[in-house]
This record gives C-alpha cells, sequence and structure tokens, in this order.
C-alpha cells in the first residue's frame, strides 16, 4: 500500500466534505434564521457520520454549530 496516496486521497474527500458541509450548513442556517425559526444566538447540536465502503467502519462525531 502506498502511504503517501492514501494520504493524500483521504484528504482530498476530507476536504471536499468539510467544503461541502460548511456551504450546506450556512445555507440552512441562513434560510432558518430569515424565516424567523432560529433564535438569535442559538447552538445547534450537529452530527456527522461517516461510513466507508468496502471496509466494516462507520463513525460518528458530534458537535455544535453557534450562530452568534
Amino acid at each position: 500500500m502506498d502511504e503517501e496516496a492514501l494520504n493524500t486521497s483521504v484528504r482530498k474527500f476530507l476536504k471536499k466534505v468539510g467544503v461541502t458541509a460548511q456551504r450546506e450548513i450556512e445555507k440552512a442556517v441562513r434560510d432558518a434564521a430569515a424565516a424567523g425559526k432560529l433564535k438569535p444566538g442559538a447552538a445547534l447540536p450537529a452530527t456527522a457520520t461517516f461510513r466507508i465502503g468496502g471496509l466494516d467502519l462507520s463513525f460518528e462525531i458530534d458537535g455544535e454549530v453557534e450562530t452568534g
């Protein structure tokens, strides 16, 4: 196995995840705020779930998205 290729591939995937997730979360928060569905300064619970096909790997990362 080529460790450098694996590392590069994982980093590329995680960058795509991060950019896409940030864009989607920010849009949803803005839309909810505009619709009056969000309390000012709310902290929103968040969970990211990862599954890797071909491996018996599934895990979650929990946290919060603070809105102000």
